[in-house]
Protein backbone atom coordinates (compact mmCIF):
# COMPACT_ATOMS: atom_id res chain seq x y z
CA UNK A 1 0.00 0.00 0.00
CA UNK A 2 1.53 3.41 -1.18
CA UNK A 3 2.35 5.98 1.29
CA UNK A 4 0.57 9.60 1.00
CA UNK A 5 3.68 11.94 0.71
CA UNK A 6 3.65 14.10 3.68
CA UNK A 7 3.42 17.65 3.77
CA UNK A 8 5.94 19.79 5.39
CA UNK A 9 5.45 21.92 8.31
CA UNK A 10 5.81 25.22 8.31
CA UNK A 11 8.14 26.90 10.63
CA UNK A 12 7.32 29.98 11.42
CA UNK A 13 10.64 31.49 12.48
CA UNK A 14 11.24 30.37 8.86
CA UNK A 15 8.31 31.70 7.72
CA UNK A 16 9.00 35.12 9.43
CA UNK A 17 12.84 35.30 8.02
CA UNK A 18 11.80 38.16 5.13
CA UNK A 19 13.77 40.70 6.24
CA UNK A 20 16.35 38.25 6.26
CA UNK A 21 16.16 37.07 3.50
CA UNK A 22 16.23 40.54 1.60
CA UNK A 23 19.26 41.45 3.34
CA UNK A 24 20.95 38.10 1.10
CA UNK A 25 18.83 38.99 -1.93
CA UNK A 26 21.00 42.43 -1.81
CA UNK A 27 23.97 41.56 -1.22
CA UNK A 28 23.98 39.43 -4.26
CA UNK A 29 22.88 42.41 -6.35
CA UNK A 30 22.01 46.05 -5.20
CA UNK A 31 19.42 47.26 -3.00
CA UNK A 32 16.97 49.01 -6.28
CA UNK A 33 17.16 45.30 -7.65
CA UNK A 34 15.14 43.61 -4.99
CA UNK A 35 11.42 44.37 -5.27
CA UNK A 36 9.02 43.79 -3.08
CA UNK A 37 8.18 40.59 -1.04
CA UNK A 38 6.26 38.02 -3.79
CA UNK A 39 5.68 34.57 -1.95
CA UNK A 40 6.91 31.83 0.98
CA UNK A 41 7.60 28.53 -0.61
CA UNK A 42 7.56 25.68 2.33
CA UNK A 43 10.44 23.21 0.38
CA UNK A 44 10.83 21.20 3.55
CA UNK A 45 10.31 20.90 7.56
CA UNK A 46 12.42 23.74 9.08
CA UNK A 47 13.24 24.84 5.09
CA UNK A 48 11.52 27.77 3.56
CA UNK A 49 12.25 29.70 -0.34
CA UNK A 50 11.47 33.58 -0.14
CA UNK A 51 10.50 34.91 -3.40
CA UNK A 52 11.47 38.51 -4.42
CA UNK A 53 10.84 40.59 -7.57
CA UNK A 54 14.05 41.21 -9.70
CA UNK A 55 13.77 44.89 -10.88
CA UNK A 56 16.85 44.66 -12.91
CA UNK A 57 16.07 45.88 -16.62
CA UNK A 58 17.87 42.63 -17.64
CA UNK A 59 15.94 40.35 -15.83
CA UNK A 60 12.64 41.00 -16.56
CA UNK A 61 10.23 38.50 -15.26
CA UNK A 62 12.56 37.01 -12.82
CA UNK A 63 12.80 36.66 -8.96
CA UNK A 64 15.56 36.28 -6.57
CA UNK A 65 14.73 33.15 -4.47
CA UNK A 66 16.60 32.81 -0.98
CA UNK A 67 16.29 29.95 0.47
CA UNK A 68 16.38 30.28 4.69
CA UNK A 69 16.76 26.82 7.31
CA UNK A 70 16.78 26.42 11.02
CA UNK A 71 18.45 23.42 12.05
CA UNK A 72 16.65 20.93 14.55
CA UNK A 73 16.33 22.96 17.82
CA UNK A 74 17.96 25.67 17.34
CA UNK A 75 16.51 29.44 17.49
CA UNK A 76 18.61 31.41 14.77
CA UNK A 77 17.80 31.06 10.74
CA UNK A 78 20.51 31.07 8.77
CA UNK A 79 20.43 31.78 4.99
CA UNK A 80 21.27 28.18 3.27
CA UNK A 81 21.06 29.61 -0.57
CA UNK A 82 20.62 32.78 -2.84
CA UNK A 83 20.35 32.60 -6.45
CA UNK A 84 17.63 34.05 -9.06
CA UNK A 85 14.91 32.22 -10.60
CA UNK A 86 12.93 32.55 -14.08
CA UNK A 87 9.41 33.45 -13.13
CA UNK A 88 6.24 32.27 -15.92
CA UNK A 89 6.77 35.54 -17.35
CA UNK A 90 10.31 35.67 -17.86
CA UNK A 91 12.42 35.88 -21.25
CA UNK A 92 14.17 32.61 -21.40
CA UNK A 93 17.14 31.39 -23.68
CA UNK A 94 15.21 28.88 -26.35
CA UNK A 95 16.24 24.95 -25.77
CA UNK A 96 19.58 24.17 -27.14
CA UNK A 97 19.79 22.53 -30.26
CA UNK A 98 22.81 20.56 -31.92
CA UNK A 99 24.19 22.80 -34.51
CA UNK A 100 23.94 20.09 -37.34
CA UNK A 101 20.27 20.01 -36.59
CA UNK A 102 20.14 24.21 -36.39
CA UNK A 103 21.91 24.53 -40.10
CA UNK A 104 19.49 25.65 -42.86
CA UNK A 105 19.89 25.64 -46.85
CA UNK A 106 22.95 28.19 -47.56
CA UNK A 107 24.63 28.46 -44.14
CA UNK A 108 27.39 26.20 -45.25
CA UNK A 109 30.09 28.14 -46.12
CA UNK A 110 33.80 28.31 -47.52
CA UNK A 111 35.64 26.27 -44.83
CA UNK A 112 32.70 24.82 -43.22
CA UNK A 113 32.51 20.76 -43.18
CA UNK A 114 28.98 19.13 -43.02
CA UNK A 115 29.97 15.20 -42.80
CA UNK A 116 27.15 12.33 -43.45
CA UNK A 117 26.21 10.37 -40.48
CA UNK A 118 26.46 7.09 -41.35
CA UNK A 119 22.49 6.79 -40.78
CA UNK A 120 21.68 9.63 -43.08
CA UNK A 121 18.65 8.17 -44.97
CA UNK A 122 19.41 9.80 -47.59
CA UNK A 123 22.00 7.64 -48.53
CA UNK A 124 22.80 4.27 -49.31
CA UNK A 125 25.82 1.68 -50.22
CA UNK A 126 26.90 1.70 -53.65
CA UNK A 127 26.41 -1.34 -55.11
CA UNK A 128 29.84 -2.29 -55.35
CA UNK A 129 33.54 -0.75 -55.34
CA UNK A 130 35.18 -1.84 -58.51
CA UNK A 131 38.43 -0.10 -59.48
CA UNK A 132 38.25 2.06 -63.06
CA UNK A 133 41.24 0.35 -64.60
CA UNK A 134 39.89 -3.02 -63.89
CA UNK A 135 36.32 -1.40 -65.97
CA UNK A 136 38.13 0.46 -68.34
CA UNK A 137 40.32 -2.87 -69.57
CA UNK A 138 36.68 -4.68 -70.11
CA UNK A 139 35.52 -1.83 -71.76
CA UNK A 140 32.65 -0.93 -69.75
CA UNK A 141 30.96 2.26 -70.24
CA UNK A 142 32.16 4.19 -67.00
CA UNK A 143 29.20 7.26 -67.21
CA UNK A 144 26.70 4.35 -67.20
CA UNK A 145 28.61 2.64 -63.83
CA UNK A 146 29.03 5.97 -62.48
CA UNK A 147 25.23 6.38 -62.77
CA UNK A 148 24.78 2.92 -61.17
CA UNK A 149 26.85 4.08 -57.94
CA UNK A 150 29.75 1.73 -58.93
CA UNK A 151 32.97 3.31 -57.41
CA UNK A 152 30.96 5.20 -54.51
CA UNK A 153 30.95 4.51 -51.30
CA UNK A 154 27.56 5.61 -50.97
CA UNK A 155 24.57 6.92 -53.59
CA UNK A 156 21.47 8.37 -53.13
CA UNK A 157 18.51 6.40 -51.55
CA UNK A 158 14.70 6.36 -52.53
CA UNK A 159 14.29 8.83 -49.33
CA UNK A 160 17.21 11.37 -50.71
CA UNK A 161 15.78 11.30 -54.45
CA UNK A 162 12.35 12.05 -52.88
CA UNK A 163 13.25 14.58 -51.18
CA UNK A 164 14.95 16.36 -53.59
CA UNK A 165 12.76 15.94 -56.40
CA UNK A 166 9.52 17.50 -53.67
CA UNK A 167 12.04 20.10 -53.28
CA UNK A 168 13.15 21.34 -56.31
CA UNK A 169 9.87 20.34 -58.14
CA UNK A 170 8.17 23.16 -55.84
CA UNK A 171 10.95 25.71 -56.00
CA UNK A 172 10.97 28.88 -57.98
CA UNK A 173 12.42 26.50 -60.61
CA UNK A 174 9.15 24.54 -60.73
CA UNK A 175 5.96 24.91 -62.31
CA UNK A 176 4.28 27.11 -60.43
CA UNK A 177 6.13 30.40 -60.15
CA UNK A 178 4.84 33.09 -61.76
CA UNK A 179 7.82 33.25 -64.65
CA UNK A 180 6.58 29.56 -65.56
CA UNK A 181 2.88 30.53 -65.75
CA UNK A 182 3.71 33.57 -67.67
CA UNK A 183 6.34 31.59 -69.98
CA UNK A 184 5.41 30.64 -73.81
CA UNK A 185 6.54 27.05 -73.31
CA UNK A 186 7.58 24.74 -70.95
CA UNK A 187 11.25 23.31 -70.25
CA UNK A 188 10.67 20.30 -71.77
CA UNK A 189 10.65 21.42 -75.49
CA UNK A 190 13.19 24.22 -75.20
CA UNK A 191 16.05 23.86 -76.42
CA UNK A 192 18.71 24.66 -74.03
CA UNK A 193 17.82 22.22 -71.58
CA UNK A 194 19.95 19.35 -70.44
CA UNK A 195 18.11 16.22 -68.93
CA UNK A 196 19.28 15.24 -65.73
CA UNK A 197 20.55 11.04 -65.50
CA UNK A 198 18.87 8.06 -64.01
CA UNK A 199 15.07 8.45 -62.26
CA UNK A 200 15.61 12.78 -62.27
CA UNK A 201 15.52 12.46 -66.25
CA UNK A 202 11.83 12.44 -66.00
CA UNK A 203 11.51 15.27 -64.52
CA UNK A 204 14.23 17.40 -64.24
CA UNK A 205 16.93 19.05 -66.61
CA UNK A 206 19.40 21.60 -66.02
CA UNK A 207 19.39 24.82 -68.18
CA UNK A 208 22.33 25.87 -70.06
CA UNK A 209 20.92 29.10 -71.35
CA UNK A 210 23.31 32.50 -70.08
CA UNK A 211 20.11 34.76 -70.37
CA UNK A 212 17.69 32.78 -68.54
CA UNK A 213 16.86 33.39 -65.20
CA UNK A 214 17.87 29.20 -64.23
CA UNK A 215 21.02 29.06 -65.97
CA UNK A 216 22.54 26.53 -64.67
CA UNK A 217 20.36 25.59 -62.17
CA UNK A 218 17.81 22.05 -62.17
CA UNK A 219 14.41 23.14 -63.39
CA UNK A 220 11.23 21.01 -63.82
CA UNK A 221 10.03 19.97 -67.39
CA UNK A 222 6.99 21.87 -66.97
CA UNK A 223 9.11 24.52 -65.52
CA UNK A 224 9.38 27.99 -68.57
CA UNK A 225 10.74 31.63 -68.78
CA UNK A 226 10.70 34.29 -71.72
CA UNK A 227 14.21 32.75 -73.29
CA UNK A 228 12.90 29.66 -74.49
CA UNK A 229 14.81 28.29 -77.57
CA UNK A 230 11.36 28.49 -79.54
CA UNK A 231 10.00 32.14 -78.67
CA UNK A 232 9.38 34.34 -81.44
CA UNK A 233 8.60 37.92 -81.45
CA UNK A 234 5.02 38.57 -81.35
CA UNK A 235 3.50 39.85 -84.66
CA UNK A 236 3.75 43.73 -85.45
CA UNK A 237 0.18 45.01 -85.20
CA UNK A 238 -0.63 47.00 -87.93
CA UNK A 239 -1.80 50.44 -88.21
CA UNK A 240 -5.55 50.99 -87.14
CA UNK A 241 -7.08 52.18 -90.40
CA UNK A 242 -8.97 56.03 -90.40
CA UNK A 243 -12.58 55.89 -91.14
CA UNK A 244 -14.05 56.33 -94.28
CA UNK A 245 -16.44 59.36 -94.42
CA UNK A 246 -18.90 59.17 -97.48
CA UNK A 247 -19.53 62.82 -98.19
CA UNK A 248 -20.64 62.68 -101.36
CA UNK A 249 -24.45 61.53 -100.62
CA UNK A 250 -24.15 63.97 -97.74
CA UNK A 251 -24.35 67.91 -97.36
CA UNK A 252 -22.43 69.27 -94.41
CA UNK A 253 -24.20 71.84 -92.46
CA UNK A 254 -22.52 73.92 -89.76
CA UNK A 255 -23.78 75.95 -87.42
CA UNK A 256 -23.03 78.05 -84.20
CA UNK A 257 -22.02 75.88 -80.88
CA UNK A 258 -25.19 76.18 -80.18
CA UNK A 259 -27.01 74.29 -82.52
CA UNK A 260 -26.69 70.85 -83.57
CA UNK A 261 -24.95 69.22 -86.28
CA UNK A 262 -27.27 67.95 -88.72
CA UNK A 263 -26.68 65.62 -92.11
CA UNK A 264 -29.20 66.77 -94.75
CA UNK A 265 -29.26 64.33 -98.06
CA UNK A 266 -28.32 65.82 -100.64
CA UNK A 267 -30.93 63.30 -102.57
CA UNK A 268 -33.78 64.80 -100.52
Amino acid sequence: MSRSRRTPTPDSACIEAVDLARAAAVEIARPEWVGEHLSTKVEAERLVTHLFECRQAAYRGWHYAVTVVRAARAKAVTVNEVTLLPGPDAVLAPEWVPWKERLRPGDLGVGDLMPSSAEDDRLKPGYAQVPESELADEGVDQQMVWELGLGRARVLSEVGRQAAAERWYNSDSGPYSAIAKAAPATCATCGFLTPLAGEFRQMFGVCANEYAPDDGRVVSLDHGCGAHSEAAQPAAQPDPIAPVIDELGYDHIVFDDTTELELVSSES
